[in-house]
């Protein structure tokens, strides 16, 4: 891997090389898969990477120039962080088939999501049952499938490590992200369900919680932690790293939240409004509810999560939470988080290099347009 490639170009080569691999294997089962290894090669090309960006720069931020004592540690250390960081691209990936499903979301990234993908194969071969159920029972094994790709690029990443010590404190938070993003998937669903039945003066901290678990913590504080991990990080070091990520990822989903309301499609890859049609109880709703008055209030909750909105009902609700305040709000808790995070590293033990990207990561990931 020469050193002008891109971070970006390394993470699509390693997870190219990785699931030529796994296809090769699917082939050999029969040709029937061979839609699942195609959708999966398409479903992990490109995408902004994030994750991987915020793994090698918790790698970077620990890591003294010269560490390596030569050219074959350095390549091995190199693999072992590039590894790591396409295997939280593998577990995005496969969280983002099973939430579309769970959203039933008709598009991702602009194009059709992987159970509608797993659909339109249906009708077109014209298979025998229902072309739905088909493509929600294929895209849910596309996302096993993917989680457990991810969970065995990730050994190949420790098994680069000759430090036991540091391999098992990596899979400990690798293991951790999984568990609490699975936990805040769960609370995602709950209070889309559940929010009636809960006290007025409870929605805005169990939005809160949603946000910290669902995506938060695995957006931003645990790619950084396991990055940091992986090259050995200090006690003090690992502290400033969650202390600066788990602020800007909640800025950086308190911005995702007012993407799927106000978001342009073109931007987004997603249809405007699309967090109104599926009933996100986000911060930004909880916030609209507490200042609109008693009879918006009850409309908002009506229409909420109706599926079958039209363009001018998703236009009316947006109309009711602007008018609320609620963007305003939500605006100052972005800044409010961002500088929480800036200041988390200000004077941390971290290099200044790393320092500087997270600086930069910290805009790109805040500032997106609607």
């Amino acid at each position: 891997m020469a050193e002008s490639t891109s971070l970006a170009e390394l993470i699509q080569l390693r997870i190219d090389e990785f699931l030529a691999d796994r296809t090769s294997i699917l082939a050999s089962v029969g040709a029937d898969l061979a839609p699942v290894s195609e959708f999966s090669r398409e479903f992990l090309s490109g995408g902004k990477r994030f994750r991987a960006q915020f793994c090698w720069w918790g790698w970077q931020s620990v890591r003294a120039e010269g560490t390596a004592s030569d050219e074959a540690e350095a390549a091995r250390a190199l693999r072992c962080i590039v590894s790591a960081a396409s295997a939280l691209e593998l577990f995005h990936a496969a969280a983002l088939v099973h939430d579309d499903i769970i959203d039933k979301s008709d598009t991702r990234r602009g194009a059709p999501s992987a159970h509608r993908r797993f659909e339109d194969l249906h009708r077109a071969a014209g298979y025998a049952g229902e072309a739905a159920d088909y493509g929600r029972s294929a895209a849910l094994l596309l996302g096993d499938l993917l989680l457990g790709f991810s969970d065995e690029l990730f050994d190949d990443a420790l098994a680069d490590l000759d430090d036991t010590g540091v391999a098992r404190a990596a899979r400990r938070e690798f293991n951790r992200m999984r568990l609490e993003v699975t936990a805040g998937q769960y609370l995602d669903i709950l209070e889309e369900n559940a929010w009636k039945v809960h006290p007025e003066e409870q929605q805005l901290s169990r939005a809160e919680r949603v946000v910290t678990y669902k995506s938060a913590k695995y957006s931003v504080e645990a790619p950084l932690v396991i990055g940091a991990t992986l090259a050995g990080g200090t006690p003090d070091q690992i502290d400033a790293l969650r202390a600066f990520g788990l602020p800007l990822g909640v800025a950086y989903q308190l911005r995702d939240d007012l993407l799927g309301v106000f978001g342009d499609s073109a931007v987004t890859g997603k249809p405007s409004g699309d967090d109104l049609r599926e009933g996100k109880r986000t911060i930004l709703i909880a916030h609209a509810r507490q200042a609109l008055p008693t009879g918006s209030r009850h409309v908002l909750d009506d229409l909420l999560g109706d599926p079958a909105l039209d363009a001018d009902q998703v236009r009316m609700l947006q109309r009711t939470i602007a008018d609320s305040g609620a963007i305003d709000r939500v605006e100052e808790l972005i800044d409010e988080n961002v500088a929480s995070a800036r200041a988390a590293i200000d004077d941390a033990p971290l290099t200044d290099s790393a320092r500087e990207h997270l600086g930069r990561l910290t805009t790109t990931v805040t500032r997106r347009t609607f």
